[in-house]
């Protein structure tokens, strides 16, 4: 398969108000010119990633900074990976990694936000056994300008973190050498980073990528012309989503030509379960940890726990096209 990188997307026209990531007080400017064209979609009809088996077992978590800069804009990512000793208690600074080769899923905060928001969800999913690589974006974290437009630059930042990010495998020295599997790669995203996520799909595919998962994400300003082999997506919606309508979300997923499900939180606002601890956060957790399992280590029982997972406790609904 074509790993390559399509070129990053342009300025668009407008961007309504569910761009707006964690803020609902945030609005978008507006501009006068006309919206870039779509790339024309090409889906192939199953996911890549060939047939697997994930870890069973806990790890525990290591986390580390890596200073990265793009053209200017600096890009300080988080990293959160499988770490060697017991599991469970918080992630360990600069610890050893564990043994084993990881997918890598690159995650994308919300307006106003920092990845650290999202610890209690990106830590488990490192316990699982995924390396979770999240840029702090220069205009649309929290101390930044918020400016909304600068949304469409960051698919580009994205692509450019996941190759400086695997660059690691390779790096003589490096605490992560030979723990990278570079093939098995997923997008995350909240809110304005969920956009971010859907740009990583649409008029800026990264063809390295296997699998998206949206949280409380709209299309708006980077389109639905999903583009190139086939990923399977997970979208999770609060139907209750002040900021983001709900409508907005099942809209772009109802576009996803591909293998896809979605999430829906019949009493979830725009996301507040995912900086907690609580019963939703351990539903949309083990969700997308089973969702992750399948579509990067092609676990076929994983895909089996999928939707058990999302119905758990009535907390949410499931539309299944897995």
């Amino acid at each position: 398969m074509s790993r390559r990188v399509t070129p990053a997307l342009m300025a668009s026209t407008v961007l309504l108000a569910g761009l707006v990531g964690c803020s609902a007080d945030a609005r978008p400017s507006r501009s006068e010119q006309a919206p870039p064209a779509e790339p024309k979609a090409a889906a192939t009809p199953t996911p890549q990633v060939p047939a697997g088996k994930a870890p069973q077992g806990a790890f525990a978590v290591g986390v580390r900074q890596l200073k990265l800069t793009r053209d200017g804009r600096a890009l300080p990512t988080t990293l959160w990976y499988p770490a060697a000793g017991q599991a469970g208690g918080a992630a360990k600074r600069s610890a050893a990694a564990a043994e084993g080769r990881f997918p890598v899923v690159m995650f994308s905060h919300g307006l106003g936000g920092r990845p650290d928001d999202y610890a209690t969800l990106l830590t488990r999913w490192a316990a699982a056994g995924f390396v979770v690589a999240a840029p702090t974006f220069p205009k649309t974290s929290r101390g930044g300008d918020n400016n909304i437009l600068d949304v469409l630059n960051q698919p580009a930042d994205v692509s450019y973190a996941l190759t400086q990010v695997l660059a690691l495998d390779g790096k003589a020295g490096d605490a992560l050498r030979g723990r990278l599997d570079a093939e098995r790669v997923a997008a995350a995203g909240h809110s304005a980073g969920g956009v971010t996520t859907i740009g990583l799909f649409t008029a800026g595919r990264d063809e390295r990528l296997d699998a998206g998962v949206v949280f409380a994400g709209t299309a708006l300003g980077v389109g639905t012309a999903f583009a190139g082999a086939a990923a399977p997506q997970l979208f999770v919606h609060g139907e209750l989503d002040e900021v983001v309508e709900y409508a907005a979300g099942k809209a772009a997923y109802d576009k996803v030509p591909w293998p896809k499900a979605m999430l829906s939180l019949p009493k979830g606002d725009h996301g507040r379960a995912l900086l907690g601890d609580g019963a939703t956060l351990r539903v949309v957790s083990d969700t997308t940890v089973e969702f992750l399992r399948w579509s990067l280590y092609g676990d076929a029982t994983a895909k089996k726990r999928i939707s058990t997972d999302a119905t758990r406790g009535d907390i949410a609904t499931f539309d299944d096209h897995l």
